[in-house]
């Protein structure tokens, strides 16, 4: 197929690359130019709100070239200003005690860079959103390998509340779960150079055993509802979890739904990426959509700017899934992919006319060559007195900083 030089072609690539999760198709591309992309989102919650600059680039591996030294304003209907400050990366954020969002107004992003290109969004409405009535879960099954396979797992769904106005809908969420490492590193081996066959065995004072992991949604999730239909959300399907692939739910798991009222227009946006990640990756299995951005060069119609400046009001809800709550589905959980090995000196060969290996040996060759984490001494009997053996593992099945943080979030109890 031959590559046209058209700017649509040009455009959609780099969209689909900034906001994808998915591994995008690198086609040769001429006529290449660097289009301004604005990722921006403001809410009515009470926080800080970014907005991210950057310049398109052609080279898959190439980093995006961050936009710094512009000057980023929004302002309001009632003539209301909030200039945002640079953060670092092409980030400007709003100060959270001097502006937040309020349904009902109408919003404008207004940047120009330090090239003095003036940029503007069109004014945007900030849609009242209706509440989360439920977040709720069931036993489900999904088809996959290419709807060859059922796979089992449990479906996250969600109700909203009626709502008076909106009609189009985003959802993101954020997933925490808690996770116990299958073999904690117990003690530590403390070498001892005069005495290599006589290591010096203690108790590790802070066993790193359980730990919390975050996940954010990359999902485009959007519906929207015709006029003819009552205005609520009735069983949203929001998250698939399959137990035995992921250790989400082996003990216990959280997630946090944000719902998100939305135009028309932002809705055409998620609506076009989306349909564009789910062929796989590949802008010509299907003919490009147009780019839908609200942004425009105010000094030069024809510029083309990608990304959109975001205005929605949020609601949000928090549902938990225990171990108990799959287990009494009936379903197969997790299981980690670690083993432990027990080494001791006569393990190691020695035919060659070298001394004897001792601990210190065994402790170096597998901590310190190979990369493994020593878990526990294995001893004779009870009386601790007599070591038979080191038991060892890999280290992020030891640990568990490795792949998750030991601060347990705020909002965490335990059921």
């Amino acid at each position: 197929m031959t590559v046209k030089k058209t700017g649509a072609y040009i455009s959609l690539f780099f969209v689909f690359i900034l906001f994808s999760c998915i591994d995008p198709y690198t086609p040769k591309l001429t006529g290449y130019e660097s289009l301004l992309v604005v990722d921006g989102l403001i809410t009515n919650e009470n926080s800080s709100y970014s907005v991210k600059l950057s310049r398109t680039f052609q080279e898959l591996n190439s980093e995006p070239v961050r936009v710094s030294d512009a000057t980023v304003t929004i302002k309001d209907d009632i003539g209301n200003e909030s200039h945002l400050k640079y953060i670092v990366s092409g980030i400007y954020k709003t100060d959270s005690l001097e502006f937040r969002g309020s349904p009902g107004r109408t919003y404008t992003l207004h940047v120009i860079t330090k090239e003095n290109e003036e940029y503007e969004s069109e004014p945007c409405m900030m849609q009242p959103v209706a509440d989360i009535d439920s977040i709720y879960f069931e036993k489900a099954q999904v088809l996959i390998n290419n709807a060859t396979e059922n796979q089992d797992g449990v479906q996250i769904y969600l109700d909203s509340k009626e709502a008076d106005v909106n009609l189009y809908y985003r959802w993101t969420y954020a997933e925490t779960w808690k996770f116990k490492v299958p073999d904690p590193k117990l003690y530590d081996y403390i070498h001892t150079p005069d005495k290599p066959n006589a290591p010096l065995i203690t108790p590790v004072a802070d066993i790193k055993e359980t730990g919390w992991k975050n996940h954010q949604s990359d999902a485009v999730l959007i519906k929207s509802i015709s006029e003819q239909q009552t205005n609520r959300i009735k069983k949203q399907p929001v998250e698939f979890i399959a137990p035995d692939i992921s250790d989400r739910l082996l003990l216990q798991y959280s997630i946090l739904v944000k719902q998100y009222s939305i135009s028309k227009n932002e809705y055409d946006f998620w609506n076009n990426l989306k349909q564009v990640t789910e062929t796989g990756g590949d802008i010509f299995a299907k003919q490009p959509y147009a780019v839908i951005s609200n942004i425009h060069n105010l000094k030069n119609a024809n510029e083309r700017v990608l990304g959109f400046f975001q205005v929605s009001a949020v609601a949000q809800k928090r549902k938990n899934i225990t171990h108990r709550d799959v287990a009494l589905m009936g379903l197969h959980f997790y299981s980690y992919p670690c083993k432990t090995w027990q080494f001791k000196p006569g393990d190691f060969d020695t035919r060659c006319m070298c001394p004897p290996k001792t601990w210190d040996d065994v402790y170096w060759y597998l901590c310190i060559a190979s990369d493994y984490s020593f878990v526990q001494p294995i001893y004779q009997g009870l009386g601790d007195s007599i070591l038979l053996e080191l038991e060892f593992t890999r280290p992020e099945c030891a640990n568990s900083e490795l792949t998750g943080t030991r601060t347990k979030p705020e909002f965490w109890t335990d059921f």
